[in-house]
């Protein structure tokens, strides 16, 4: 991943994505631990790439369909 995609990013936190999902933010920090996620880690939380989420999502949703 080039390093000048981060200064565009839009970082969002376990809970937001956990919001944004309607689950558990345990589900979230498990999709992170099992690898569907990627996430940084920030101190002692984890923030997530906006864009990222939106595609595990689309990849989700025609896998359900």
């Amino acid at each position: 991943m080039a390093r000048d995609s981060f200064y565009q990013a839009r970082f969002v936190t376990v809970s937001e994505v956990a919001q944004l999902m309607r689950v558990s933010r345990m589900t979230v920090y498990r999709l992170i631990n099992q690898g569907e996620l990627p996430a940084v880690r920030v101190g002692r939380g984890y923030r997530l790439r906006e864009d990222e989420v939106h595609h595990y999502l689309n990849q989700r949703y025609t896998e359900a369909g």
